[in-house]
């Protein structure tokens, strides 16, 4: 039989050491000698013998996200084997994160993890109810972690003195070390005349960056469908 389909760009190998890496733009292979933790339902495929387990995370977090609706619900991959992960084709980025970085992350962007960080469900100071979440999940610690990402992710720089503005529902994440504020760009009197639909951002002061997605969240996407 003979296709590009089966070019060896598409073609899945066998992982030459645990871990994980990229299958392609829209998925993440994980080789896996134990375990791993990704959001549930992200597995597309695995080969191997491999457990799939629904993943608690406690009274407290459990509430946040049920307030919330964009926690992090997270199953643990166990076994030997490889797993793929992805979610709704969408791209997939790896980020190694190392001893003394933080990486906040919205739970809806999160893919799959390395078992070695820690993670936690933190609010967003000043970001009150907007639409980008009260709640993001913190990542820190030294490991990998998958990530996606609707479209091609624009990534800014944040220094000090340089401020960089967000909308609420296209942010992806941010280095945990920046501060945050709800910021208005627009007077209660334009809001009162229909406004600009840009009344309200996420504001970050510090340094390190930002990752933004090329497009505003669509409502259902929000509330978790």
């Amino acid at each position: 039989m003979k296709s590009e389909l089966f070019a060896s760009e598409h073609m899945a190998t066998q992982a030459a050491a645990p871990g994980m890496t990229q299958q392609n733009a829209k998925s993440i292979k994980y080789a896996l000698d134990g375990e791993c933790y990704a959001r549930q339902g992200a597995m597309v495929a695995y080969r191997g013998e491999l457990r799939f387990e629904k993943q608690g995370q406690g009274v407290g977090k459990f509430l946040k996200r049920a307030v919330t609706g964009e926690g992090l619900a997270l199953m643990a991959v166990r076994g030997r084997g490889e797993v793929w992960f992805a979610h709704e084709a969408a791209n997939c980025f790896i980020v190694d994160i190392e001893p003394g970085d933080g990486l906040s992350v919205n739970g809806r962007n999160v893919l799959c993890f390395d078992p070695s960080l820690s993670y936690e469900i933190k609010v967003v100071k000043g970001a009150g109810m907007a639409g980008g979440g009260l709640f993001n999940s913190v990542f820190s610690g030294q490991g990998k972690l998958g990530i996606v990402c609707e479209g091609n992710p624009i990534v800014i720089p944040v220094a000090p003195q340089a401020p960089v503005f967000v909308d609420t529902d296209a942010v992806v994440g941010w280095s945990s070390s920046l501060q945050t504020a709800l910021h208005r760009s627009q007077s209660i009197g334009s809001m009162l005349r229909g406004g600009s639909g840009e009344a309200v951002q996420l504001r970050l002061d510090g340094e390190g960056f930002v990752i933004v997605r090329p497009s505003e969240l669509r409502p259902e996407k929000a509330a978790g469908n």
